[in-house]
């Protein structure tokens, strides 16, 4: 009956949520759906929600508007995070039929009867209390590399933060199926496995519905690790506090694991990081960074940072500022904060105007630039391996290395999805490492010693 019916997606927001995406996207292929671009003409339009900042929410409206000019009598669903924290502001959209909440996301197929247009947007949302049950996800076939779902929830309880709002306690994917999933994965030929879920290091919470441990981090790493097929696994992002000793020198001596990490600190300041109630203090990150770049001195290492948070001061800001030019880090992911209803933080006072968070973002960004340029420095001259995507850039294209150097070269479809070897040897005018492969370099290395014999 749907053979004919075609389906579009739109993802906003993190991996985890592109996993998601994924996965509703291949129910609706077992349901005899098509799936087609979000710009083509569709029968349905799914927009998956993030809430994690302001830009995100205003987006989604721009994205409906997008669907509506492509076919203005498409049936368009919303699901996700802002649709399990507003359900009814979504409904209210104009053009949007369908909105499902945390619980329901999985089972839109369901709900889904009669593709005619509604005159108001339908909810179905559970209460938070009840997203307690887990739903394993991974997306395949979206991009080269693929994000698994590992774990969902979340129990701390960060003043800034709605995602325990929108998708409820931490649970964890037993460790069988997430070992049968990775080994899906690498059976259609993808390269590479990103590692995702909202609070990947508390892992194995909740893995067969109570709060209990079965399994730790580390055990997943080690047990993924022996999959056959998987050429690389990376780690999306974990807590300071929650990345041992033990992982890190896993991950130094793994098959597959690659030396990257993710972490996020959100604010150099020890009085602002108890504001947020994290977990740690700006030690604790000090001491992580140092034991990775021990270990692994060619570590690739992302940091997530806040800034404008309530009661964030001058001082506060320049605390964090110098507190970063000299950590050893490679990046920055800078989010300007935004009050999110329902959370302590935006009952706070020591509100920070906007243009001030606008500008002390824009510094951050630029440190960003800094650290990113002087690690790609520190990386010229060594070999590396770099899996190539399958994007046409402007006749470029472009892939990472393991320790996520984004390297550039003239498009060659050939390479798509390919691990090739390389020396990488400058940086472009735009900030991107130009390379040789190693082949060429060292058959021209031998030619010069040759002639100069």
């Amino acid at each position: 009956m749907n053979a004919s019916k075609k389906v579009a997606f739109y993802t906003l927001g993190c991996k985890l949520n592109f996993s998601e995406t994924s996965t509703i996207a291949r129910n609706f292929t077992t349901e005899g759906f098509k799936r087609v671009d979000f710009s083509e003409k569709a029968d349905i339009y799914v927009i998956n929600t993030c809430s994690v900042t302001e830009n995100a929410d205003k987006r989604f409206k721009t994205i409906v508007k997008q669907a509506q000019k492509a076919n203005p009598e498409a049936f368009v669903a919303a699901v996700g995070c802002y649709a399990q924290l507003k359900p009814q502001e979504l409904a209210d959209v104009d053009g949007v039929d369908l909105v499902l909440g945390a619980t329901e996301k999985f089972k839109i197929t369901d709900y889904i009867n009669d593709l005619s247009k509604n005159d108001f947007g339908e909810v179905h949302s559970c209460e938070i209390s009840e997203a307690d049950f887990y739903v394993g996800s991974y997306s395949i076939g979206d991009r080269t590399r693929a994000f698994l779902k590992v774990q969902d929830g979340c129990d701390y309880k960060c003043t800034y933060c709605t995602i325990p709002l929108a998708r409820g306690i931490s649970r964890s994917d037993t460790l069988e199926n997430v070992l049968k999933n990775a080994a899906e994965i690498s059976a259609q030929n993808i390269k590479e496995i990103v590692l995702t879920g909202v609070n990947i290091g508390d892992y194995g919470k909740g893995e067969f519905g109570n709060k209990k441990h079965e399994h730790t981090f580390y055990e997943l790493c080690e047990a993924l690790d022996e999959v056959s097929g998987i050429e690389r696994l990376r780690i999306s992002s974990i807590e300071p506090n929650l990345l041992k000793n033990e992982t890190i020198d896993f991950v130094a001596q793994s098959k597959t694991f690659v030396p990257h990490f993710h972490i996020p600190l959100q604010s150099g300041s020890n009085d602002l990081l108890k504001l947020m109630r994290r977990r740690y203090m700006r030690e604790l990150y000090v001491d992580r960074v140092k034991k990775i770049k021990e270990v692994m001195p060619h570590a690739c290492i992302g940091v997530d940072v806040i800034v404008g948070f309530p009661g964030e001061t001058d001082e506060h800001f320049l605390e964090t500022y110098h507190f970063l030019n000299e950590l050893d880090i490679s990046y920055l992911h800078v989010f300007t904060y935004s009050e999110r209803d329902n959370t302590p933080a935006a009952a706070m006072g020591g509100v920070v105007p906007k243009n001030i968070r606008n500008k002390r973002s824009k510094m951050l960004r630029g440190l960003s630039v800094k650290k990113r340029r002087a690690f790609y420095e520190s990386q010229l001259g060594s070999v590396r391996t770099v899996l190539f995507e399958g994007e046409n850039k402007e006749g470029y294209i472009h892939g990472f290395t393991e320790n996520y150097v984004k390297v550039k070269a003239p498009w060659n479809p050939h390479w798509v999805n390919e691990l090739k070897q390389v020396r990488l040897s400058h940086i472009d005018e735009v900030g991107l490492v130009r390379f040789e492969f190693v082949e060429e370099v060292v058959e021209t290395e031998t030619l010069n010693a040759n002639t100069h014999r």
